[in-house]
């Protein structure tokens, strides 16, 4: 796969992303780890707790449920914590092996620096000394402020206030294997994975600041493609009275004005959000401002329940078919207008776009090849520093299920109607001791999306 020709594509590139970005505070969790925290609560209080599946962490129990049904299952997953004052429990129980930038702004902005974009702009509404002196060094990194009632690009690193607050997500990073007891059941991990608890503080809000706001048209003219990010972080009701409605409202004006002067592409990177009310307000109100938006099967599987389609969301939860994620990404596909719909998955990852698509499928193939290429790379290394990095991803077999993966899709192909849609597939590589999984969806999404808007413009459709 010809990756090179991508990455000097990306030479002549530039990218705006908003909103989120955070400080990732890393532990890799032992056996030993776990079974004290069971063992704390006592393992029939955890088992009761996880029946009643918190929604968000209100305690140190709702914390311990979630993580052990994480690992029984396997999956990756995210629960937000609105209580600030957990963060000294978590502090006390846990030495954190790593802190490093996080949410899909900072690690997307890092990656595509790295990868030697001309131009990166990255937007936080709150950008504190520790989180921005986690952005690269790069001059390639900017961050959009006003001087002189002007739009001014600063480089991200030095573009903090000291007055911001910083957020930090904790993230619980679990292998393949593990083991531990919950009473009188023996648990074994199935897969490698991370559990996050995703820190809410008041003074976070999902938003573009009334004085860089105006400059976003200009922003929009000066780059190939937008990537929005952090809906999950919006709140039902904020201390001062606003609501969601005036969070939602604001974000739909952010595209269109980053649209007003040139149709720029818009990919929104999805993410879980735990309220139902709130997801199918994003689904229903940002998705179709949106051309490109990026998820996984989980995530598909929420948004079918609160869209209309219960029965196949249960079918994605519990079976997890192939057939059944095509017609679901068909469904969002047609009902929220979007131009293409990228899925990830631990065993494959799938682009749905309509037959009109300027590309072919052996294109967007090509597209994908990238994104698992560049994720492959993130997992053995911990990071992709520079383009030559990539020789490691590529280097990584697909995983084993690929083949019974493209088995499975040429079926499903053949059992659900495609006609009128370019639906292509290609199988993961997975790395089978992964230094991280954090931000592998975001290394997918953000290489499919930057890889997909390299090649219209090699076609000049874009």
């Amino acid at each position: 796969m010809d990756w090179q020709g991508f990455v000097k594509d990306f030479k002549e590139m530039a990218l705006y992303l908003a909103y989120n970005t955070n400080v990732d505070a890393i532990v890799y969790l032992k056996e030993d780890m776990v079974q004290r925290l069971i063992d704390e609560f006592g393992a029939e209080g955890v088992k009761k707790r996880i029946e009643e599946y918190p929604r968000q962490i209100d305690e140190p129990l709702d914390f311990v449920a979630r993580l052990v049904h994480a690992l029984k299952t396997g999956k990756p997953n995210a629960v937000p914590m609105f209580n600030q004052e957990l963060n000294s429990w978590f502090d006390s129980h846990f030495k954190y092996d790593v802190e490093r930038i996080g949410g899909q702004v900072g690690i997307i902005a890092n990656l595509l620096a790295n990868l030697n974009f001309k131009q990166v702009i990255a937007y936080s509404p709150i950008l504190g000394k520790k989180q921005a002196e986690m952005f690269v060094d790069r001059n390639n990194l900017l961050y959009p402020t006003v001087e002189h009632e002007m739009l001014a690009l600063k480089k991200a690193r030095e573009a903090y206030r000291e007055s911001d607050p910083v957020k930090v997500n904790r993230i619980f990073e679990f292998r393949k294997g593990m083991k531990f007891k919950l009473g009188g059941d023996l648990i074994e991990v199935p897969h490698s994975g991370r559990f996050i608890v995703s820190s809410r503080p008041d003074e976070l809000r999902i938003e573009t600041k009334d004085d860089i706001r105006p400059f976003l048209p200009k922003i929009g003219e000066m780059v190939d493609g937008v990537i929005l990010s952090g809906y999950q972080g919006i709140k039902k009701f904020y201390p001062d009275g606003k609501t969601a409605d005036y969070y939602l409202n604001r974000a739909k004006r952010d595209i269109e004005l980053l649209k007003r002067n040139r149709d720029v592409k818009v990919h929104v990177e999805f993410a879980s959000i735990q309220d139902k009310e709130l997801r199918k307000k994003v689904v229903r109100e940002i998705f179709p401002l949106a051309d490109s938006v990026g998820m996984d099967e989980a995530e598909i599987a929420h948004i079918l329940n609160v869209i209309g389609y219960p029965e196949l969301s249960d079918r994605i939860f519990n079976y997890n078919r192939i057939e059944d994620v095509v017609l679901g990404g068909k469904i969002i596909l047609d009902e929220t207008n979007l131009e293409i719909l990228q899925i990830h998955t631990i065993y494959y990852i799938m682009y749905i776009t309509r037959s009109s698509n300027p590309l072919s499928e052996k294109e967007l193939r090509s597209s994908l090849e990238l994104a698992t290429i560049l994720a492959a790379t993130r997992a053995s290394l911990g990071d992709v520093k520079s383009p030559q990095d990539l020789t490691v991803g590529q280097k990584v077999p697909y995983n084993e299920q690929g083949e019974y993966v493209k088995l499975r899709f040429e079926e499903a192909r053949r059992r659900i109607r495609t006609r009128g849609y370019k639906i292509v597939i290609t199988p993961t590589r997975l790395v089978k001791q992964p230094v991280s999984t954090v931000g592998l969806g975001d290394t997918i999404s953000a290489g499919a999306f930057s890889s997909y808007l390299a090649l219209l413009k090699r076609k000049g459709v874009y």
